[in-house]
């Protein structure tokens, strides 16, 4: 008996390992399936705009064209159908702003720069609704330079004061321990944003230089030091005057940890865990998760022994481009984080040739090709502008690739990203990695990973049309109305109607389609019961913004020749170029009102006119019944889906899509200036609404003919989604080769859809203007699997000799 007893304890402790290791991975993978689920609920949108150019006259046009993606897959994402572009000041105040639409992850606009703008330097940025969940940190933002020529204005100079150095310290992991050695990166920057040159120094308590560190590339840099037991350290740095001035350093810490990269053999790489802890003797466990925009998850465990550990990942099995680095202790509490960078191995390769130099008002003739090493792209989506370079310069813009590979997953300001993708070298890799410790980002916060509770959006993806939000207040004290019944309509064909009901906090949401334009807009309760509430508009566009500095704006005096004659060209391109929309009529499905197809409908000149709307009603509108109780005339529905059935509530009442809910002011208005009456002649559902059928007048103007709306109702202009404008560009072909129509385009050319074929070529043909000069050719574009590149070139144009 004592013999099985002891062969059964044996058996439990030899067992024991297996059961801590089973536990352990039943860890890993909650982990795993934590983030994934987080992920799967959490889609991350990013967005790229190409402007045609990034520097503009007031009254000139921005054109753009948006891909909008995947944040984690890099693929097109057809879930927002509404993006919002704004041009910001300095002081982040909207200068100009415009909704435009996105389908399948693209979409282009226009914006007109206003006339009263002043000069100076400025950032356009875009977003969509969902975007507005991150905050403003995730929008695209890009810096633009706007010139009012008939203002007098002062421009800066490219002198930066060296009193204006930012200097910030970023350990490797985060945190400094005293005793353990780290590599701590650094960044200075100017009040440009840009980075400086400098030499500095770290300085001890008794004023022992114990490091000299000076940046690489953009102010940036790193030096490696051990922090020394109750030691405090300042900075010192010296200008390029040679003046000193001192900077706070990062505290040490007793207890912490310590996190370094290092290349291990082939495609390994070591992530050291280094540092001190208050219970050293007892046993932990610390858990390492990596990820690369949310994808591509690894994770890993040790057992923390003797002050360090080293876990060991396989870059292989990384995602191209930037991947996060997270080791966390036993309660899933993060304690080291860093970024890791690894290059994309595939680029798209745009090139586009031009067969020579040529005169004013030629043809041009591009071959655009995309490829992937010696293979064709085909179906890659192209923008392309053509515009002329004159002496006003400006600060290029950022291409496609390095954007979605670097500058979006990364806070604040890379300066000049593209570098880093042209000739990569080992010096380049040093440069990214100090990069990644300067700039460490995240879309999320790993306490929203980790909780129990669900995830909670203020803001939800406009997946099937545009969201316009508003406020209902009781008028007596202000305070939120609940569950009120609110209507939003406007002068429309055909007649759309939005219902919303109010949350407790007095919020309403309306989801409109093919809003177009702008519009004059009624918000309205139901004036027949209610009447003692006010509507608050809310704005779509956010008031959070940015840290992202502007850089200052730059004018040589000596180019006000240059800009006296853009000027004058960007005046008579205005009064001789016509403006052109994008015919989608012949494209629209649905042209019935939101109601669909009518159970009766009346053309009122197919019947002998009478003088009063009660008469016309009862003569010939069958489905409706005009009654009069206590002095108010009321409309009854005869249902003909339900025999024998008649509604003595009055139904939904239109006029040009409007609500009236007094059908007395209906019975007073002239008939003939109603072109038709449809009935839906049945209980009628919109949203949370029910109706008790639906009476719909229709003026021949759609515009109420002169009907005098109830002063409680809201009418208010709103621009919806902007209608899609033709980018014009004159064709001197035999047929208008004489045209003495002055043409003094610096825009020659802009697409924001050019699309390769089967061979991954495209054709693109246009004609020069009157302006000779130099002109720069930009083509940004990405294909079908997430693939992005662009091209730039130049070529000449002459003046044509009579």
């Amino acid at each position: 008996m004592k013999t099985r007893t002891f062969i059964s304890i044996v058996v439990f402790f030899a067992s024991l390992p297996l059961f801590v290791t089973a536990q352990e991975d039943a860890m890993i993978r909650s982990i795993r399936q934590r983030f994934d689920l987080f992920r799967e609920k959490s889609v991350q949108e990013k967005m790229y705009v190409h402007l045609d150019r990034t520097l503009y006259l007031i009254g000139e046009t921005i054109w753009f064209k948006a891909y909008n993606l995947d944040g984690n897959t890099h693929l097109p994402l057809d879930l927002s159908k509404v993006g919002y572009l704004e041009v910001l000041d300095q002081d982040n105040n909207a200068v100009a702003q415009t909704k435009f639409s996105i389908a399948a992850g693209k979409g282009n606009g226009t914006l007109l720069i206003p006339a009263g703008v002043i000069s100076g330097s400025y950032k356009v940025r875009c977003y969509t609704s969902w975007m507005k969940n991150a905050g403003p940190d995730y929008f695209f933002e890009t810096p633009v330079t706007i010139v009012n020529p008939f203002v007098r204005f002062d421009p800066g100079t490219e002198e930066v004061a060296d009193e204006g150095y930012d200097v910030q310290f970023f350990p490797e992991g985060g945190h400094l321990v005293q005793g353990i050695e780290s590599k701590v990166a650094f960044r200075a920057i100017g009040p440009d944003g840009k980075g400086l040159t400098f030499q500095g120094a770290l300085v001890n308590s008794r004023n022992d230089t114990v490091a000299r560190f000076t940046p690489e590339r953009s102010g940036i840099g790193f030096f490696v030091f051990t922090p020394e037991k109750d030691e405090q350290y300042k900075a010192a740095v010296r200008n390029k005057r040679g003046q000193w001035s001192a900077y706070e350093f990062p505290a040490a810490e007793m207890v912490g940890y310590v996190m370094r990269l290092r290349e291990g053999q082939g495609t390994m790489m070591d992530v050291v865990v280094s540092g001190k802890r208050e219970d050293e003797d007892e046993p932990s466990t610390v858990y390492l998760l990596s990820h690369t925009r949310q994808g591509n998850v690894l994770a890993d465990k040790k057992v923390w022994r003797k002050g360090s550990v080293t876990f060991q990942i396989d870059k292989s099995q990384l995602g191209e481009g930037i991947s996060q680095i997270t080791v966390f202790n036993e309660k899933l509490r993060p304690i080291c984080e860093r970024l890791y960078f690894k290059r994309p191995t595939q680029r798209l390769q745009v090139s586009a040739t031009s067969s020579k130099n040529y005169i004013t008002r030629e043809k041009v003739s591009l071959e655009l090709t995309a490829a992937l090493g010696n293979a064709p792209a085909p179906l890659t989506d192209l923008s392309i502008s053509i515009f002329r370079e004159d002496s006003i310069q400006a600060r290029p813009q950022q291409d496609i690739s390095s954007y979605f590979w670097l500058s979006s997953d990364l806070k604040g300001t890379v300066e000049d990203p593209g570098y880093y993708f042209e000739n990569p070298s080992s010096e380049k890799d040093r440069q990214l990695d100090n990069l990644m410790l300067t700039h460490g980002w995240r879309r999320f916060k790993w306490e929203q990973v980790f909780s129990n509770k669900p995830l909670a959006f203020d803001y939800l993806p406009e997946y099937d049309g545009h969201f316009i939000f508003a406020k209902l207040l009781n008028k007596n004290d202000s305070t939120p109305a609940k569950g009120v019944e609110a209507f939003l309509a406007s002068l429309d064909v055909p007649a759309r109607l939005y219902v919303a009901h109010s949350d407790p906090k007095g919020n309403l949401m309306f989801e409109v389609r093919k809003f177009t334009g702008p519009k004059e807009i009624t918000l309205q309760t139901n004036l027949s019961r209610d009447s003692l509430y006010r509507f608050e508009f809310t704005s779509p566009f956010p008031r959070q913004f940015s840290d992202r500095k502007v850089p200052p704006f730059v004018f040589d005096k000596t180019m006000e020749n240059q800009l006296l004659t853009r000027a004058i060209n960007m005046q008579t391109s205005n009064a001789f170029m016509p403006v052109k929309y994008v015919d989608r009529n012949s494209t629209l499905t649905d042209s019935l009102p939101f109601f669909g197809m009518p159970d009766e409908k009346y053309f009122l000149d197919d019947y002998t006119r009478f003088p009063t709307m009660e008469e016309v009603l009862r003569e010939y509108v069958k489905g409706v019944l005009v009654r009069r109780r206590q002095k108010q005339w009321h409309f009854w529905m005869v249902d003909k889906l339900i025999p024998n059935t008649l509604y003595n509530t009055d139904p939904l009442i239109l006029l040009d899509g409007i609500p009236v809910f007094n059908a007395g002011k209906i019975i007073e208005f002239d008939p003939l200036k109603v072109k038709k009456i449809e009935l839906i002649s049945s209980r009628y559902f919109l949203g949370l609404s029910t109706f008790t059928g639906i009476v719909s007048f229709s003026t021949y103007q759609g515009n109420l003919g002169g009907f005098e709306l109830d002063p409680r109702v809201t009418v208010m202009p709103y621009d919806g989604i902007q209608a899609e404008r033709e980018f014009y560009a004159p064709r001197y072909d035999s047929a208008n080769a004489g045209s003495r129509i002055p043409d003094f385009r610096n825009l020659l050319y802009w697409s924001p859809g050019v699309t390769t074929g089967a061979d991954g070529k495209a054709h693109v043909d246009f004609y020069t203007s009157d302006q000779d000069g130099h002109y720069r050719v930009v083509v940004q574009g990405m294909n079908p699997a997430g693939v992005s590149g662009s091209h730039t070139f130049t070529f000449d144009v002459n003046r044509r000799n009579f």
